[in-house]
């Protein structure tokens, strides 16, 4: 596991940016913490550096559930799972086809159930509270084994 202080936004987004040079179609990144913590502002961080602009409109998918995006590089799922009843319904919404076709990005990952993806960086957001500080905890799994040099340093690019 990888522990990375984020100090304010802009460390969140570099983390974001990093994240999307190193993700290809496949892979599937589950982000997890506390409601406020950051999930969502790192998610559109990451789709806008997917897409390669910074001034797309990434609105949640809270009540939609799922809301892709095709970019130059593939495909990309924003799903934010918050309001799934049943793990079951992951099959209805196309996650399995997603997991194997698209980069896809989580929010609320622990409504997956067991349809968790093989190739998947966990990545849980820890609120240093009385302050703006977070702490991303970064544990990679399946082909997100190895791709994370650039993070392990303890530094992200612009810093």
């Amino acid at each position: 596991m990888i522990s990375l202080p984020l100090d304010d936004l802009d460390a969140t987004d570099r983390l974001a940016a990093a994240l999307a040079r190193t993700a290809e179609t496949g892979l599937c990144i589950l982000l997890s913490g506390p409601l406020g913590a950051g999930k969502s502002e790192l998610a559109r961080s990451f789709v806008r550096a997917w897409l390669g602009d910074p001034d797309t409109e990434v609105p949640s998918p809270t009540f939609t559930l799922v809301q892709p995006y095709d970019g130059p590089r593939g495909t990309i799922w924003h799903c934010d799972l918050y309001r799934l009843g049943d793990p079951g319904e992951v099959e209805e919404l196309g996650l399995s086809e997603a997991f194997a076709d698209a980069v896809v990005l989580v929010e609320w990952p622990d409504r997956l159930g067991t349809a968790l993806p093989v190739d998947r960086l966990e990545l849980t957001l820890e609120i240093c509270h009385g302050s703006d500080r977070r702490i991303a905890h970064l544990t990679p799994h399946g082909r997100w084994t190895g791709r994370l040099d650039e993070i392990e340093t303890g530094t992200l690019p612009g810093e």
